[in-house]
């Protein structure tokens, strides 16, 4: 089982340190940066479809590796 608080904050982790702007990371995933706003302030959460277009712009990979992470780099 993927632990999803894990999962949470490497990727919350990952936006913040990508250099990127919410407006850059929210249009190469097709998603709103309403969305990735209020996902890095903890105030809503992501479909893992989502998270997966997200990863893949920061360059991560969400995949199960047993029961300890959630996401590789």
């Amino acid at each position: 089982m993927v632990d999803s608080v894990e999962l949470v904050d490497a990727l919350k982790r990952a936006i913040i340190d990508s250099g990127l702007t919410h407006y850059r990371i929210a249009k190469d995933a097709g998603v709103t940066p309403d969305a990735i706003d209020r996902f890095v302030r903890g105030e809503r959460d992501l479909r893992l479809e989502t998270a997966g277009k997200i990863a893949a712009v920061l360059g991560m990979t969400l995949k199960p590796r047993g029961r300890k992470s959630a996401c590789q780099t």
